[in-house]
């Protein structure tokens, strides 16, 4: 392979892959390949098992790789952990070059991969001779991303360039839908999956997936069943989204609340900014993980530079409130919820245009997703939104509570 003999840590390769993957290992005729469906269906982690077997062929000249997330802080713990898990599997990651500041790969044939975020897009326009590119959770990016990736496949020297998209459905929404899936396009294949199709899932991981047709429906839908959920009717409809200049908001204050998580859920923290006289609330940042414990917790609202910010958190995680302020997040505090907190949340939300950076990539997720309800007898929609989709909103509700409260005692003040 470029004149030397990589030798792989397996004889057979039937017993590595996933059926759905082996099938492609060496398909290259594609240019664009869209891998979706539900949790735990291997789809990533096959897309990276190609991807390096690819990287490690005899080509004319060594490949050159970028893979990406939408948000660079998310690579590290995301789309690098599995490539390096995949080079460890293969019997090859101690004759790779592994920069773990910069975030590349050389492999022994002088393959080289690249991870990056797309926080900056500018910046992808200075990297040249891609062969190939991987874009992980492609429903964060955007169609221009897209695009724009695209344009960067144009290097005469490499044969075979692809790009490949792996995602979970989640709403109709989001741009692929309509462009993958309603649109079709020429040179595009597209392959879905679920957990029953990953050969290595672990009986308590299938179990738990399955347990989401009790417990979440909506969920289950896409993450169990791997299907785009159905355009029921969104909570908040409307929403701008683009980079969000620093510069236009300096002079709005910020506010900033937290909904707590742990295994099923997520952890959730956000950043918002209010312009009351326009009515207008700015998402600048989040910050939305699962298995946090609350000393990680604390360390990542540190980091992010919050540490003296007033903090808006679920009231009933009195305790984790409590560690949180003793590791040094001074004024975290609990939020008031009334009995109809939740809707009256909803409803003060509302009242404002939502133009969120494009770079909170799970807030215009729960955004694309968050629904009323609807009554099963009647088939019409309630006062109540669907329990799901709501971490970010949730945090969101809690960040300006207290904005909300002065409204109501003003209303009050006049009498009402």
């Amino acid at each position: 392979m470029n004149g030397m003999t990589i030798k792989l840590n397996f004889n057979k390769p039937s017993k590595v892959f996933n059926k759905k993957i082996f099938k492609l290992l060496n398909d290259y005729d594609t240019f664009t390949e869209v891998h979706y469906g539900g949790a735990s269906s291997g789809k990533s982690h096959g897309v990276v098992q190609k991807v390096v077997l690819k990287a490690l062929k005899p080509w004319s000249k060594p490949r050159r790789i970028l893979f990406l997330r939408k948000v660079a802080a998310t690579v590290k713990d995301s789309i690098f952990e599995d490539v390096l898990a995949c080079l460890s599997s293969f019997g090859i990651l101690d004759q790779c070059k592994i920069n773990m500041s910069d975030y590349r790969i050389i492999l022994p044939n002088k393959a080289v991969f690249i991870f990056k975020g797309m926080d900056n897009p500018e910046k992808i326009k200075s990297i040249k001779g891609l062969s190939d590119i991987v874009m992980e959770e492609a429903t964060e990016f955007t169609l221009d991303d897209y695009t724009q990736l695209t344009l960067r496949l144009r290097d005469k020297g490499h044969d075979k360039k692809q790009i490949y998209l792996m995602f979970n459905p989640v709403s109709k929404v989001n741009w692929v839908f309509k462009y993958f899936f309603i649109n079709k396009h020429k040179n595009t294949k597209v392959i879905q999956s679920t957990y029953k199709d990953n050969r290595f899932l672990d009986a308590s991981t299938k179990e738990n997936i399955e347990d989401l047709a009790n417990r979440n429906p909506a969920y289950y839908k896409i993450y169990a069943l791997g299907e785009f959920a159905t355009l029921d009717k969104l909570v908040f409809p409307k929403f701008e989204k683009r980079i969000i200049n620093a510069e236009e908001i300096k002079h709005l204050p910020s506010y900033f609340g937290l909904d707590f998580g742990y295994v099923n859920d997520p952890s959730a923290f956000i950043h918002l900014k209010v312009d009351e006289k326009n009515k207008r609330i700015y998402f600048v940042e989040e910050y939305v993980r699962k298995g946090l414990l609350n000393d990680q917790l604390a360390k990542a609202i540190i980091d992010l530079g919050y540490k003296k910010e007033v903090i808006t958190a679920d009231s009933a995680e009195k305790k984790s409130i409590e560690e949180i302020r003793r590791l040094g997040v001074d004024r975290i505090r609990a939020a008031k919820k009334a009995p109809d907190s939740i809707i009256q949340g909803i409803q003060f939300l509302s009242q404002f245009d939502f133009i969120v950076d494009e770079r909170c990539v799970k807030l215009i997720e729960e955004l694309e997703n968050y629904t009323w309800k609807k009554d099963k007898n009647t088939n019409e929609y309630t006062n109540t939104p669907v329990d799901s989709y709501n971490h970010v909103i949730d945090a969101s509700r809690y960040a300006v509570e207290g904005l909300h409260t002065k409204t109501v005692v003003n209303l009050f003040k006049g009498g009402l």
